[in-house]
């Protein structure tokens, strides 16, 4: 076995171990030498020819005083030569001389050596001042470092045992020092994953290459404190000379920061989310219902919206301290808050909020209502009435929270948010957050309110101008529906017509003006005019199309689709002429109902293309059924496959009219209501007489 190998230390076993250069005293460079009693050199180090720049050979037998110090300062060092002789010690600063004459402020150490046969000396170490003290400063700082540091730093050796543990990692991990020193992280912290941890650190022992912020989530010695996420990093120790002292630890809690970009995250999702779930139609009470559903439960578990009674009726919301009316449109409420959510105004309902409530002045103010805590004084300026009150006491309101709906300057309502099973207050940040999105919603709100606003007006002019039951009709039974498009459709020009004329003739039209709107309306009642007035000069339906058409090219580029039957019950005869229009369905008894086979014609307002007039025979019982698109087309399936639809469904349908209206509207409209219909159907009367009507 070699020298070497005899003094190698067992990893566990303190015991000598040979020099290894590149250490602290390396950096200090420490010079020795030993005078004997007259004070000469009698050994001097390798150091000391460094520093001094005098040889062994120079300086071994001369006097130190002479050699190494100014004449100046020759009398105070001899004093203190004389002191260390007589049994003392000394240690300062003092100046030297170098062998090239510059002077040196070395920091000296100085004591007295006896030998055994009782001969006096004196060692004296020393190192330049400035390095030792720039090395004090770097560990001076790096101990405050340490200590105060708010990032947890460890330090542990070779065997990865802990050595240094800082007070800001004590507190990460909820145990003192003590804990941790002589043991390993598996020892110390059985809490975390050690297997993971102690290979990374091998690792970094093994290959000198860091692992930087390794994100870790886990637990703590205290259980409730729950889990932390943390940034760990692990870095091999060197002394100067590159040989291994261990490995340090860094870490740093970012518990919080991660709930920050955690919330952050949500927050965008949830505008993300608003942009797309809220505005889907222009229904003014499902768009309502969709800002509530968004923001039930990821931010409040109670929401409600609520319009101003005058924002929907186009009059000016009053001014001041005077009180509010809503109209309740919608109210969401997560699951254990029901409780909370009946205290709400009821979906259609009208309320009168005094001019103290906290919704009455959102909506006056037009800005945020802000209620973190709430207390029970603060109830009754939350609620409607005592009763909703005591209500949301019972359900644990602990936090309030409204926004305006503002849409183009103009406060629309307010969106009214709660929290009584989620912990948290509201916050700034959710005030900032809520209002995005009332902000957002509003918009689609407003546009939903100008759309119902236009719609209703558009229908009521439909409906109005469409006519009445006709009466005195000769030889036939009449059945129709108008049907306006659902909520999210727009109101469109469709229309039918039954006219009397004289001689047992009676005129049957339906007809659809593209567009929609109030426009595609008066567009409607202006060709239904003219069509009644052109009846009555007795003309072919052929004829009558061409007179429409040219009616049709005045009225600002408008565009419809029309079909005109005149029936003849003297001659038990029927003349159609289409523009443009879906063809009619004719249904004899005991047969299969087919199309009529007519020439399509132009739109009206086209102009210029010429009409044909066919002729198909009515006996009695016959039924002629004419329709709109609007009850047959979709935007998945062919025109084609919905007219046979339409043919088996009145094979099959009752001999009642209004039965089959009821049923072609129901089987054909129930998921396609996107466009208004019109739906006219006349059977020849088996008696041949007048409608009692």
């Amino acid at each position: 076995m070699g020298t070497a190998d005899a003094y190698r230390p067992e990893p566990d076993r303190p015991g000598p171990a040979p020099y290894r250069t590149g250490s602290l005293l390396d950096v200090l460079s420490v010079a020795a030498a030993v005078l004997d009693r007259d004070g000469r050199i009698v050994l001097w180090s390798p150091q000391a020819e460094d520093l001094f720049g005098w040889s062994a050979a120079e300086a071994l037998g001369r006097y130190a005083a002479k050699l190494l110090v100014d004449e100046a300062h020759r009398d105070d060092v001899l004093e203190l030569f004389a002191k260390v002789m007589a049994g003392g010690s000394w240690a300062g600063v003092f100046p030297a001389r170098h062998k090239d004459g510059r002077s040196l402020l070395l920091e000296f150490r100085n004591v007295r050596l006896e030998d055994q046969e009782g001969e006096v000396y004196a060692l004296g170490i020393a190192t330049d001042r400035e390095v030792l003290r720039h090395v004090e400063r770097d560990l001076a700082l790096s101990l405050r470092l340490v200590a105060q540091s708010p990032i947890g730093l460890a330090v542990l050796d070779t065997g990865l045992r802990y050595v240094m543990v800082n007070p800001a990692l004590e507190r990460m991990h909820g145990l003192a020092a003590g804990e941790h020193l002589g043991r390993t992280v598996r020892e110390a912290l059985p809490f975390v994953d050690a297997d993971r941890v102690e290979a990374a650190m091998r690792q970094v022992l093994a290959t000198g290459t860091p692992l930087v912020d390794q994100f870790v989530v886990g637990p703590t010695a205290d259980p409730s404190a729950g889990a932390r996420a943390r940034l760990v990093s692990y870095y091999r120790l060197e002394d100067p000379g590159g040989h291994e002292l261990g490995l340090a630890t860094s870490v740093v809690d970012v518990t919080d920061r991660q709930r920050a970009a955690d919330e952050a995250r949500r927050r965008l999702a949830l505008i993300a989310d608003a942009s797309v779930l809220i505005g889907t139609t222009l229904d003014l009470d499902q768009t309502a219902r969709e800002l509530a559903e968004v923001v039930v439960p990821a931010l409040a578990d109670v929401a409600a919206v609520d319009v101003l009674d005058s924002a929907l009726h186009g009059n000016s919301a009053p001014a001041g301290a005077e009180a509010a009316v809503f109209r309740a449109l919608a109210v969401a409420a997560a699951p254990g808050a029901e409780d909370a959510a009946g205290a709400a105004d009821p979906p259609g309902e009208i309320a009168q909020y005094a001019a103290d409530r906290l919704v009455t002045r959102c909506v006056r103010s037009g800005r945020p209502v802000h209620l973190p805590h709430v207390a029970a004084a603060d109830l009754p300026r939350v609620a409607r009435d005592d009763t909703a009150a005591g209500r949301l006491g019972r359900a644990g309101l602990h936090s309030y929270l409204a926004v305006p709906l503002i849409a183009r300057g103009e406060v629309l309502g307010a969106l009214d948010l709660k929290r009584t099973r989620n912990p948290e207050p509201f916050g700034d940040d959710d005030v900032v957050l809520a209002g995005e999105l009332a902000a957002r919603a509003a918009v689609c709100i407003d546009n939903a309110r100008w759309y119902q606003r236009e719609r209703t007006t558009a229908v009521t002019l439909q409906r109005n101008l469409l006519p009445q039951r006709p009466e005195n009709l000769v030889g036939l039974d009449v059945a129709y529906r108008y049907q306006p498009a659902g909520a999210a459709g727009q109101v469109g020009g469709d229309w039918f017509d039954v006219i009397p004329q004289q001689e047992g003739r009676t005129a049957l039209v339906v007809g659809d003006v593209m567009g929609s709107g109030i426009t595609a309306a008066a567009a409607m009642g202006q060709l239904r005019t003219a069509a009644r007035t052109l009846v009555e000069l007795g003309l072919d339906p052929a004829q009558v199309l061409s007179h429409l058409d040219r009616t049709a090219s005045g009225l600002d580029q408008s565009i419809a689709t029309c079909l005109y039957a005149l029936y003849d019950h003297r001659e038990g005869w029927c003349r159609v002429a289409n523009a443009g229009h879906l063809p009619p369905v004719l249904v004899r008894p005991g047969q299969r109902p087919v199309l009529v086979d007519l020439p399509t014609g132009a739109p009206l307002g086209v102009g210029g293309v010429p009409f044909e007039s066919v002729g198909v025979a009515l006996a009695p019982g016959d039924r002629l059924v004419l329709y709109t698109d609007g009850l047959v087309e979709t935007r998945e399936d062919a025109i084609d496959s919905r007219l046979e639809v339409l043919v088996d469904l009145l094979a099959a349908a009752p001999p009642d009219l209004e039965a089959t209206c009821d049923l072609l509207l129901h089987d054909l409209r129930e998921d396609n209501d996107q466009d208004d219909v019109a739906l006219l159907i006349a059977r020849v009367r088996e008696d041949g007489g007048r409608d009692p009507g």
